[in-house]
């Protein structure tokens, strides 16, 4: 019943068989709220995004310029003017997705109050922000067919834009983190994300009671055999709930983690547990030094002892972080992964491109999930980046310090114009050289409300009073054509206007009217020429 005319025929239908008991029913009504809720349930939405993902990254495979764009929301609404806002200034959702932030999740949405990202949260608040979100996304459909509908009853020709309706129901890529607990507890989880509406979950290779963020330290890793039993508790679960082009995200923080919980058991020689044993650092021992209880095993035909921390944690060797981001991209991908993430230090295409080169010598497909982290200083690395470019170029690089390039001295400069280039360019520079399919941004919103706040609060409190708002928001809102300027209609006032006129007819109580002060948002424009004043 997503199709007006289809959903008319069947109401008209279903009238005639019930007779004078649906007297009352208008079909053109009940047509009408039905396409405006076009997905019935979350597993409706999981179906219809996964396709537009599994489109969308085979053309990425014809033309790497084709990459795709997300912005984390931490609220439904959030994520509801996000696209809206998309509709209005690209005129099309197309390419543009919905990522949700397991660090927002546990900094703004737990229960227990503001916590770091180390998963920590009720695993249940991830599903229900899925679901927050759809839920909002949906109702930005029924509130701008409610205004088309609108037009059409007062004359306006606008039934094709109707027909041709884009919805602002995008993919969301939703963090599950390390699974929250073991490959069942995983499976379980990402069944209500799922059933909520997720077509996309990114899964990390930490230890899952102590993951951490994946731009700190202390982050230890599993064995790749403990990792794949992740990625297949995800498959079962979308092949369970019938969401057969699920999306699998498979993230390594083996760039910047140093450690692993436990030694994984090697059959035979060269088998995965035996290349990941490889990677620990160990110290060759003679059976005389070894202490109770000590771990030992062979390397190279000689008896070694591995580096174990006071905690019991086992250390990588030094310098061994590429070789084990590669090998980890190779077997997720070999092992149901469809897109990887690659946690890295620094935003830099030659650095991304190198891991990501090594990997496509075996999966020649392989793309890349890219995080534009604002745990990044972007301004001081692209100005480093420029700078070392400089040098490398034989430049005069005597005007600046390159230990000081955030300094607001350098603004304007041929450094930071050239830097400023570089970070606009960073997105299709790495999808073209360095396979980054996907590029999102995770806490945009966390800090975009912290800094417009900030700035509110300084001119609303200070000299400008009422001003400060009414300039640097109301009135931006009004001229730049923010939809939430008539909050009454964003929130559903219309809509539920017209509902209830539906249900009740005249005797419906409805808000809008003469002395609905949202009347005073309606901008007039006058085709008339202003009359000059003249001297008399």
């Amino acid at each position: 019943m997503t199709n007006y005319n289809s959903a008319l025929d069947i109401v008209r239908k279903l009238k005639a068989k019930h007779g004078n008991t649906w007297a009352t029913i208008k079909p053109e009504n009940a047509a009408r709220i039905a396409v405006q809720n076009r997905f019935k349930t979350g597993l409706d939405i999981a179906k219809y995004t996964a396709s537009i993902m599994r489109k969308d990254m085979a053309e990425y495979d014809e033309n790497n310029l084709n990459y795709t764009q997300s912005l984390g929301c931490w609220h439904g609404f959030v994520a509801q003017q996000k696209m809206i806002a998309v509709k209005k200034h690209k005129g099309t959702t197309d390419k543009t997705y919905l990522y949700l932030s397991g660090w927002m999740v546990a900094a703004l949405r737990s229960e227990l109050g503001p916590l770091p990202d180390q998963s920590m949260h009720e695993k249940t608040s991830v599903p229900k922000l899925i679901e927050e979100i759809y839920t909002f996304l949906r109702q930005a459909d029924a509130v701008e067919l409610n205004d088309l509908f609108r037009r059409l009853d007062a004359g306006e020709d606008v039934q094709a834009e109707i027909d041709n309706f884009e919805t602002h129901v995008v993919p969301i890529i939703a963090d599950i983190d390390a699974g929250f607990g073991n490959e069942e507890a995983t499976y379980l989880l990402a069944k209500k994300m799922i059933e909520a509406g997720a077509c996309a979950l990114q899964i990390e290779n930490q230890v899952s009671d102590a993951k951490q963020c994946g731009h700190q330290d202390g982050k230890v890793t599993v064995p790749h055999e403990d990792f794949i039993a992740k990625l297949n508790a995800l498959r079962y679960a979308f092949l369970e709930l019938g969401i057969e082009e699920g999306v699998i995200v498979a993230r390594t923080d083996s760039e910047g983690a140093g450690l692993t919980q436990k030694l994984p058991v090697s059959m035979e020689e060269g088998d995965l547990a035996s290349q990941y044993m490889d990677f620990v650092e160990a110290e060759e021992v003679a059976i005389g030094e070894v202490n109770e209880n000590d771990v030992l095993f062979k390397r190279d035909g000689k008896l070694v002892r591995p580096v174990r921390m006071p905690n019991g944690l086992y250390k990588f060797k030094e310098g061994s972080n590429i070789d084990r981001v590669v090998l980890d991209c190779i077997t997720s991908l070999e092992n149901g992964a469809d897109l990887l993430w690659i946690e890295t230090p620094t935003p830099n295409v030659k650095q991304i491109a190198h891991m990501v080169n090594r990997v496509k010598e075996q999966v020649p497909n392989a793309k890349l999930v890219y995080n534009n982290s604002p745990s990044f200083n972007w301004t001081i690395n692209f100005r480093q980046q420029a700078f070392d470019l400089m040098v490398a170029t034989g430049e005069d690089t005597s005007a600046y310090n390159r230990d000081e390039l955030m300094d607001a001295k350098y603004d304007g400069t041929e450094l930071s114009d050239r830097a400023d280039e570089m970070i606009r360019m960073f997105q299709a520079e790495a999808s073209r050289d360095a396979g980054v399919f996907h590029h999102l941004i995770t806490l945009p919103t966390y800090h975009t409300t912290a800094l417009h706040m900030n700035d509110l609060v300084e001119g609303y409190f200070g000299d400008m009073g009422m001003l400060a708002y009414v300039d640097s928001v109301q009135r931006q809102e009004i001229r730049k054509g923010v939809s939430c300027v008539k909050h009454q209609r964003m929130a559903g006032s219309d809509l539920g206007d017209d509902h209830k006129t539906f249900f009740a007819g005249e005797k419906a109580l409805k808000a809008g009217g003469e002395k609905n002060t949202s009347n005073q948002f309606e901008i007039k424009t006058s085709t008339k020429e202003p009359e000059l004043a003249l001297d008399k």
